[in-house]
Formats: C-alpha cells, structure tokens, sequence
C-alpha cells in the first residue's frame, strides 16, 4: 500500500451543487437561489435549481462510489432544506432525505462526514443581517445542535463550516459569491461571527457528549517568496495573514493578527467577552482545502506590502498554478506552527475542459489524473515524514454547479450530462479506484 492502513479516501461535494430540488419537499430560498437570479452575477444565468438532481439520483452516485472502494463522502447539509425560512420549526422532508442518503452510505460501508454549512444560508437570515450580525451566529449554533441530535447516532465526523474566508470575503467584500456585497467592514463582521459561530457548535457538541469528532475545513493562503530577499521572505509571512491566520490564530488561542487588522483601520472587530475563548474550543482535526500557490513580492507601497506576480506553473482551466509542493509547504506549516494535530485534507482537485469521446460513453482526462497523482504523492511523502495526515477527500465526486462560474468548470471525476442527468466516470474515476486498492504505484 501507499498509505498507511488507517488512511482515508473520500470524495466531496456540497448541497447546493448537487442536490438540486431546490423548491422540493419543504424546502426554502437560500442566498444562493438569491443571487443565482440577479443578473450578471453567474456565467449564463445559471442556477442550482437541477444541479447534478441528486436529491434523486443519490442511490445511484452511492453506488458508483462504492464501486470506486471510496471510504467516506463528504456532503453538506442544505440549511434552508432542514429549518425552512431559517426558523425553528425542522422539516420533515429535509430531515428524511437526509436519513436516507445516511442510512445508504452507512449500507454499502462508507462513512458519512458532514459539512453543516456550506453556504446555502437561509434568505431570511440574510434579510436580517447575514453574517454580519450575531443574531446569525446563535441561530446556526441551534441548527448545528439539532443536527448532532438528529444524525449523530450515525454520522461520527462533523465539520462546522466550510472556506469561511469565501464566506466573509467572496460574499461581502468581493461581491463574487452570494450575498454579492461589497462592503469592507461587513466582511469583517462576517469574519468573527463565522468564527464565533464554528465555536459555539463546537461547545454544543461537545455538551452532548456525543461519539464522534468535530473540525473545520479552511482554505488557506499560504504563498511563497518571489525571490529569497528578506523582503519577500518578509511578504509572503504577511500575505498569510488575512486569509490564513485570521482563522487559525483564533481557533487556537492566539487573537487576531494585529499586523493585519492595523492595515484595515476602518474595520471593526464585534468581540464581546468571551468570545475568543468559544472561538477557540478545541477542535479534533483540522480539515484544509487546496488547490494552488501563489507566489508574491514585496512592494512598498501596497496596504500590506506584498503583491501577487506570474509564475511559470501549468494552470488549471480555473486559471491556478499546479503546485503539489505548495501542499507540502503548507502542511508543514500548519503542522509546525498549530500542531500537533489531526489534519485532513477534505477538497483537492483541478478542473479541466473536458469532454465525452466520440461514443459519448467515455471521458478522458489524463492532466487531472496527472494532477491527482502529484498531490496524492505529497500525500504519501507527509505520511511517510510522521505528519498527522490521516485522510484525503477529493474534490469532486461529480462535475457541479461551480458557483459564479456555473456548469462552465467541470471539476468531478465523475462526468455528469446536464441534459439527461447520466453518469459517466472518467478515467480519473478509475485512477482513484486503483489508488484506494493500493495496486496504482505514486
């Protein structure tokens, strides 16, 4: 084997990209369908309305898991799909779905890991503030807590939420994610109580004395110096600070990175007593997700004095560098600099332009394989140096709904044809395969 024995291999997705059903069964408007129908806001208009139908379809993806010997799936739980209109009152449909999709996971021998938010946050919510206000924060640590009730006799891995930073700085700094606002000093509201709220669901757990653990999933912004001149050496420690230690310095005890909260004078922290110390309930792993590296310089007369610059690297058709090594560099780092601790990786893939052969019963795409490969042997090398790195979820399972850029990337190994809705592994898919059987040398 290439692994250790204990090693786990999964796959991901999230609700809003594949589930479609998205006014099915008692469910509700998320900012997601909001902003999916404002226009210009997502490549040709598209929506998660349909999506991969795997609301329908799940029985069908389970097997083609189980087929391709994956060991755990990790899926997210639709908000508005479990509290309607963000309120108190749970759907019963929602929460059937979701105990059938468990209950055949569980079936066939693979292990559910639950996302409990990967975006879709109730409109309703969002009228009242988002997660701009704190009000957000306390209503997500009741859902949370009613999904430990609900699942946790099955479901042993929970992560909080996914990519805060995409939360807070996509969706209300950039404007390129929902809710589409582009407002500095809402973004870092956003920030804290994303983080608040990651910390009162871990204290709701851990008060049920639940079996299982918790974590949650980041994707950081570790870059690497241009040149080895102390001040891109100097750069490329401070271009981890708004991305990277703006969520980890707080999760471990550490307060917010006062180097990069004093180049934002006009943001303000909402911290009430005690917050930190909720913040930083101790977690069971830490969960990161990767993609690319970047690589910046120093420069004067930038807020933070680094600036992003080329690179030589191949880039995906996302336009991101191929960089395994920056996986290694990062791991490391959050090893040496966090640790020690429990991590997963739980989202790395590429997206490609692929395409179905002539007999459209085939899809080839030998640069994510190639990809795959790469990572996947940082994977190895990380075991092999005694790093914790205890499972790998690849992203994704199937081509989806790619957020502002819609059904324009395809970044599954599992080919999906939105006209008919038919599956069609790639030959990613058995690449995969045979890495989990272990005969697939890296």
């Amino acid at each position: 084997m290439n692994f250790p024995k204990d090693f786990l291999f999964g796959s991901a997705t999230a609700s809003y990209q594949v589930e479609g059903a998205w006014d099915k069964d008692g469910r509700t408007m998320s900012i997601w369908d909001t902003f999916c129908r404002t226009p210009g806001a997502v490549r040709h208009g598209h929506t998660g309305d349909r999506a991969c139908d795997q609301y329908h379809r799940y029985p069908e993806d389970i097997d083609l898991m189980y087929r391709a010997g994956i060991q755990s799936y990790r899926f997210s739980l639709a908000w508005p799909r479990i509290f309607p209109k963000g309120g108190s009152t749970p759907n019963p449909a929602g929460i059937d779905y979701y105990n059938r999709l468990i209950d055949a996971l569980l079936d066939k021998g693979i292990t559910p890991a639950i996302t409990l938010y990967h975006w879709d946050l109730p409109q309703e919510l969002q009228d009242s503030g988002g997660w701009t206000v704190r009000k957000t924060a306390e209503k997500y640590a009741d859902y949370a807590a009613f999904c430990f009730k609900t699942f946790g006799d099955r479901v042993k891995t929970w992560i909080t939420l996914n990519e805060p930073w995409c939360s807070s700085h996509l969706g209300y700094l950039h404007g390129e994610h929902a809710p589409g606002i582009r407002d500095r000093a809402m973004a870092y509201r956003a920030v804290h109580h994303l983080n608040l709220a990651h910390g009162l669901a871990v204290q709701r757990f851990r008060s049920m004395n639940l079996k299982g653990r918790i974590g949650i999933s980041l994707n950081l912004s570790t870059p690497r110096p241009a040149a080895r001149h102390p001040e891109d050496l100097h750069a490329a420690d401070r271009a981890a600070d708004g991305q990277s230690r703006i969520y980890l310095d707080p999760l471990f005890g550490k307060g917010y990175p006062q180097r990069h909260l004093d180049t934002e004078p006009a943001v303000h922290m909402p911290i009430e007593p005690g917050d930190m110390e909720i913040i930083s309930s101790p977690i069971d792993f830490l969960g990161l997700n990767y993609y690319w590296e970047e690589v910046v310089r120093h420069d004067a007369s930038a807020a933070e004095e680094f600036v992003a610059v080329p690179s030589h690297f191949k880039k995906t058709a996302m336009g991101w560098d191929v960089v395994p090594e920056g996986l290694y560099r990062q791991i490391r780092w959050v090893h040496e600099t966090y640790g020690p601790l429990d991590l997963y990786i739980t989202e790395n893939g590429a997206a490609f332009p692929d395409r179905l052969d002539e007999s459209g019963t085939a899809c080839h795409d030998p640069e994510r394989i190639e990809y795959l490969r790469e990572h996947l042997r940082v994977c190895k090398r990380l075991c092999s140096e005694g790093i914790p790195l205890k499972g790998y979820f690849l992203w994704s399972l199937l081509d989806n709904f790619e957020w502002a850029h819609g059904y324009t990337k395809r970044f599954g190994i599992i080919y999906i044809d939105y006209g008919d809705m038919r599956r069609i592994p790639k030959d990613s898919y058995y690449f995969y395969r045979d890495v989990i059987a272990g005969t697939e040398p890296l």
